[in-house]
């Protein structure tokens, strides 16, 4: 059985949850999210009747704006062998909120603009990860479903690109597309990376690389162990980090044979 979508979808459009101001997509963005869901109050809590993960939906008021957000707890670590309902067998299988906060401050390294603002925080005796909500948005899914067809299909598919390499840069073993989120606009977002960031030095899959942004590609060269380590340790392990420093290596051998045999306008954009 696939993994069910760890984050409800609203119809498409739909109503914003912030009375003051009608918002599609993310109703904030960046270090203004980053404060709002760290610091605003919770005045209403919902759990999703979807996922596997025991997700919630919060809603949060800092006075002025109020917003909805996904809240996660789950943290658990399998030592040994896994096998997944999905499909796949995996060593040392680690499911966490941790890896959420992780996501978003990878994309943010790498400059890719996907994961939708997550951060730590505590509420009571729980630590988890708190996400915003995307507002208005359907899953890959229902789009294919629907045949809805991307207006722009270069700008679709230079994003969808962009969804593939952080996946495989982050081993992410939900590869459910009910994890890949589109609002009106067609921006996309990717969620549920909670089982994500397995140590394994092989990318997952070589055959979803075939073409590169080259400003992703050049973060992904400038990284190294101290930034990831100041920017991540906190929420992945030292073999984890080692791992995704790997895959990045594989992704950056794996571009440079592509543009050898292909040619950079085939392989670059």
């Amino acid at each position: 059985m696939k993994r069910a979508l760890a984050v409800a979808v609203l119809l498409w459009p739909s109503s914003s949850p912030c009375p003051a101001q009608e918002v599609l997509g993310l109703p904030l963005k960046g270090e203004a999210a980053e404060t709002f869901l760290r610091t605003a109050d919770v005045v209403r809590r919902k759990a999703l009747s979807v996922g596997i993960t025991h997700s919630e939906q919060y809603t949060l008021s800092d006075g002025a704006r109020t917003c909805r957000a996904v809240w996660k707890t789950i943290d658990e670590f399998k030592r040994g062998v896994t096998s997944l309902e999905g499909g796949g067998v995996y060593v040392d299988f680690a499911d966490s909120w941790k890896h959420e906060v992780a996501a978003y401050e990878l994309d943010k390294v790498i400059g890719l603009g996907l994961v939708p603002p997550t951060v730590e925080r505590k509420f009571g005796h729980m630590t988890g990860s708190l996400q915003m909500w995307v507002e208005g948005a359907m899953s890959e899914a229902d789009r294919k479903q629907k045949k809805i067809a991307p207006p722009d299909l270069r700008a679709w598919n230079e994003q969808m690109y962009k969804v593939r390499l952080l996946r495989q840069l982050t081993y992410n073993t939900d590869r459910n597309i009910n994890n890949v989120l589109l609002d009106p606009s067609f921006r996309i977002y990717a969620i549920d990376f909670s089982r994500a960031f397995i140590s394994y030095s092989d990318l997952s899959s070589e055959k979803e690389l075939v073409r590169f942004s080259r400003p992703a590609l050049d973060a992904l060269t400038a990284l190294d162990r101290p930034t990831l380590d100041a920017r991540l340790g906190r929420w992945l392990t030292g073999p984890q980090i080692g791992g995704l420093l790997k895959r990045r290596d594989k992704i950056l051998a794996l571009a440079a044979r592509r543009v050898r045999e292909q040619g950079e306008v085939a392989v670059l954009y």
